[in-house]
């Protein structure tokens, strides 16, 4: 089988692994040529101010809080951020913007919990924050791309690549690969600098995602690729260029 992200140990299911082989899903599209780095909602209303399991994070911080599971993907984000800002790649933060009554739609009515974050809950993860140069996108919806001008910024930037980081899996991160995908672009999420509240819902959309809409690639295999485009770019001269994923690491063997 193709990678699929967190998936082992029987969360899903051999049989319907077949299924979905035979259909044809779960085949690498490789990365593009020119990067950037999404940093989707690692606020600390998403990991809570320190860390605790998760539902001890949800009832002393935030309710909207993953927890120790957010926690143990910040190092996994922080590399990714530092191997993109030394190889010149653009960093955007999509994050969610604080939220007024007349923001509640039918997410109030879905998830009035998301409506109660204090205004600390919506600071940037410190390990993790925007810098100098860095974009910020702030959001109302799940997808990084409805209402908001990311893909302004893309098309401006000359990206034909996104790499997903941050949260959640099953939520923000799986709608903004789907749109990605939408736009033709192609995606990348790292394993393991994305996360959610539930260990099974991370690895089951992580198979979902890795089979229709994007490649869930490991944080070592993106930092070499980050790597190597900043070198091909110095020695081609150019501002934005790089190469695919298979050019960089070997693709590993189908099981």
């Amino acid at each position: 089988m193709p990678r699929d992200g967190d998936t082992r140990h029987g969360v899903f299911p051999e049989a319907d692994r077949e299924i979905y082989a035979a259909a044809g899903f779960g085949r690498a599209a490789g990365l593009g040529t020119r990067p950037a780095i999404l940093v989707i909602d690692v606020q600390y209303r998403t990991v809570g101010d320190a860390p605790l399991p998760v539902l001890e994070s949800i009832a002393r911080y935030y309710r909207t809080s993953c927890g120790e599971y957010g926690w143990r993907a910040i190092p996994g984000i922080a590399a990714v951020i530092t191997a993109a800002r030394a190889s010149g790649c653009p960093v955007l933060y999509p994050h969610v913007a604080p939220k007024t009554s007349s923001d509640a739609g039918r997410t109030g009515q879905k998830i009035p919990s998301l409506m109660d974050v204090p205004e600390t809950g919506y600071r940037f993860v410190e390990e993790v924050a925007p810098g100098p140069g860095d974009i910020l996108i702030p959001k109302r919806h799940p997808s990084a791309f409805f209402g908001t001008p990311l893909i302004s910024y893309l098309v401006d930037l000359g990206v034909d690549t996104v790499l997903l980081t941050g949260c959640t899996t099953s939520g923000c991160v799986r709608a903004t690969a789907t749109d990605a995908f939408a736009y033709n672009l192609r995606c990348g999420v790292i394993k393991e600098a994305v996360y959610d509240r539930s260990p099974t819902s991370h690895a089951l959309n992580l198979f979902e995602i890795n089979a229709k809409y994007a490649d869930v690639v490991p944080a070592e295999e993106a930092i070499r690729y980050l790597a190597h485009t900043a070198a091909r770019r110095q020695a081609a001269g150019e501002r934005a260029e790089g190469v695919p994923l298979q050019a960089v690491v070997p693709q590993r063997a189908e099981k």
